[in-house]
């Protein structure tokens, strides 16, 4: 197998990233790519208990586990077998289980802080920020957290003006300018996804 392509999709909370991802992942053979969430990658907390892992900032770089993120990448690219975390966002914490992910030709890496981090980016071969409305980021974020999450409305509103807000300002949006690529409304934007595929599919028949 030839040295797999590693795509890096990014962009605020709610833009539309993971959209963007299931939908290139959805147009190209399943057994030649594969999807890495950072949000797998979140620090373990075991040794905190459950009122101070509430408080988590999960908009800040220091919340991330890079390090072994970096690890697995590395591994995937060298034609190896990686075990990726599951994290548990009602029990702000990392499982004990995991999944079993299968080196592949394409590798999907999708999350608001992967640009954020040098050693990351160095490691993408195709840079894609998401770039959607804070006005529809906020209304997203609402309902992932309310309905996936099982977070109350009012907790979500005092996370997003006190953290997710300042972050995104602060380490999101200023690595916009390491994309190669900016897609406008996210999931939406069929044009650059076909275009994408094409791309992904070229670099899949060489």
């Amino acid at each position: 197998m030839q040295k797999p392509i590693v795509i890096g999709i990014t962009g605020g909370t709610g833009s539309g990233k993971s959209t963007v991802s299931k939908e290139i992942f959805s147009s190209i053979d399943e057994s030649n790519v594969v999807i890495i969430e950072q949000d797998s990658y979140y620090k373990d907390q075991s040794h905190l208990t459950f009122e101070e892992r509430k408080k988590t900032n999960y908009d800040h770089p220091f919340a991330f586990d890079n390090d072994l993120l970096i690890e697995h990448l590395n591994m995937l690219l060298e034609g190896k077998i990686i075990e990726k975390p599951i994290y548990d966002f009602e029990n702000h914490n990392r499982r004990k289980e995991t999944i079993t992910v299968n080196p592949k030709e394409i590798i999907i890496l999708e999350g608001i802080l992967i640009l954020n981090d040098e050693r990351i980016r160095n490691l993408l071969d195709i840079k894609i920020f998401v770039d959607t409305d804070s006005d529809v980021r906020v209304i997203r974020r609402i309902t992932r957290d309310i309905k996936d999450r099982g977070r109350s409305l009012d907790s979500v509103i005092d996370q997003y003006m006190t953290t997710v807000r300042p972050a995104h300002m602060q380490f999101v949006e200023p690595t916009k300018k390491y994309a190669d690529i900016i897609i406008p409304e996210g999931g939406y934007n069929k044009v650059a996804i076909d275009i994408m595929v094409a791309k992904i599919n070229s670099i899949l028949n060489k």
